[in-house]
């Protein structure tokens, strides 16, 4: 067998073995996480640049506790990461894989 389909074989079997249980809870959760549309637009928005929890409650018309718990959420899952800087902190994406599936998604929702 040649290397190249050795490569092949191995990203076949990457696709076909079980799930471990760590990895499905988070794959789930992730899911999870950009399932709710109140999350995805936080993601969107942090997708452009940093924000605090007020800029992004006040450019969402949402309460600010509403806001600090889905980023609660989103930061458990280190979708987000944060600053402080004083009593201001400020949040913005930490995982650029899901970022991209988000903005993939969004780009086909707008495609058809």
């Amino acid at each position: 067998m040649s290397k190249l389909e050795n490569d092949d074989l191995s990203e076949t079997n990457e696709w076909t073995d079980e799930l471990d249980e760590e990895t499905l809870f988070i794959v789930t959760q992730t899911f999870k996480a950009i399932s709710d549309s109140t999350r995805i637009r936080i993601l969107h928005l942090l997708s452009k640049r940093e924000y605090s929890v007020n800029e992004i409650a006040n450019k969402l018309n949402l309460l600010q506790p509403t806001v600090s718990h889905q980023l609660r959420f989103l930061k458990n899952l280190r979708l987000v990461k944060y600053r402080r800087v004083g009593t201001t902190i400020f949040y913005t994406c930490d995982d650029q894989h899901v970022m991209d599936i988000l903005q993939q998604t969004i780009e086909h929702a707008r495609h058809h």
